[in-house]
């Protein structure tokens, strides 16, 4: 049985199409920022720092930096080399991709970078750099960032890239038999 015909023309039914894509446009924006920046809270913060004891702050500002030593917008952390236990709480925007890349790039030099940053497990950042390299901590529940009234929209997580030097050397530490010895030659080669 045929389906029953709704609109008696062409013109009438690209008429009904138009009407409701305008309405489309109207919709509300629920989880929308002004900013792509978000201050880093500051409990959040010091726990991480009991553990990590951060010498460099990635992208701050004059007034929300963390550590002592840190990199504004004008300094670029992007184009800055990056030492020792770096903290990054990025501009959540579309250059997050570079700023994970740079994480990872600078452990492969040495440095431990810890990253808050959204909990965006479906993008391309997050299969090439994050779940491969990185330790991941989610977050439970919706931070609430500083200045802010509310919670964010969106779920954090806590991202760690550590330098592979310090992981072998962890391990080497812990190992006194042979199949010890042959798994960190094994580390050594890749």
């Amino acid at each position: 049985m045929p389906r029953r015909r709704i609109y008696l023309t062409n013109a009438e039914r690209q008429r009904a199409y138009r009407r409701r894509k305008q309405g489309h446009k109207r919709r509300k924006v629920y989880f929308r920022s002004e900013s792509v920046e978000w201050e880093t809270p500051r409990e959040l913060f010091e726990e991480l720092d009991r553990e990590f004891h951060f010498t460099l702050d990635m992208a701050a500002t004059a007034e929300n930096a963390k550590c002592e030593r840190f990199f504004t917008r004008e300094q670029d952390g992007l184009a800055q080399e990056w030492r020792g236990v770096c903290w990054m709480n990025p501009p959540y925007g579309p250059q997050l991709y570079a700023w994970i890349q740079k994480a990872y790039e600078s452990s492969l030099t040495g440095a431990t970078v810890v990253c808050l940053i959204p909990a965006r497990v479906d993008t391309r950042w997050w299969h090439d750099y994050v779940k491969p390299f990185a330790e991941v901590r989610f977050i439970r529940g919706r931070l609430r960032f500083g200045g802010s009234e509310n919670s964010a929209p969106f779920a954090s997580v806590v991202v760690v890239f550590r330098p592979p030097i310090r992981a072998t050397a962890t391990l080497r530490q812990s190992c006194q038999d042979d199949y010890c010895e042959s798994i960190l030659r094994l580390l050594s080669e890749h």
